[in-house]
């Protein structure tokens, strides 16, 4: 089955609801696209390049502020959990920056995961 959602994939963004195939990221091109009030999200491919292979995705959506405005954030499911990265405004969505997080959800730090301090237990004897 084929997603509709417009999809990033090697640094081009295709989008099979329109007319914007083949839209290369950092070009004027994309910032318009994403700037486009009709866009409001689109999957970046999560690449493995040591193994060669996809990951996953993360879903990338444009949030509407109360105080009017939007702005993009990031998100992907690993197992139970939902991470989110709050990307900023369309300006922000550059290459570099998606590799960035991108980088951050496939492989997160050890030090995001709870620390767990042993204690010596008590005799109460």
């Amino acid at each position: 089955m084929a997603s509709s959602i417009p999809r990033v994939n090697d640094a081009v963004l295709d989008d099979p609801h329109g007319l914007d195939y083949g839209i290369r990221l950092d070009t004027s091109q994309w910032f318009a696209w994403l700037d486009d009030p009709a866009n409001t999200r689109f999957s970046y491919a999560l690449h493995n390049r040591k193994k060669g292979y996809i990951d996953g995705f993360m879903t990338v959506r444009k949030e509407r502020r109360q105080r009017g405005g939007a702005y993009w954030s990031v998100y992907r499911r690993q197992g139970h959990k939902l991470h989110k990265v709050y990307v900023g405004p369309s300006a922000a969505l550059t290459l570099e920056r998606l590799e960035e997080i991108a980088i951050y959800l496939r492989d997160p730090p050890a030090t995001q995961m709870p620390k767990v301090t042993r204690q010596p237990v008590r005799n109460r004897m």
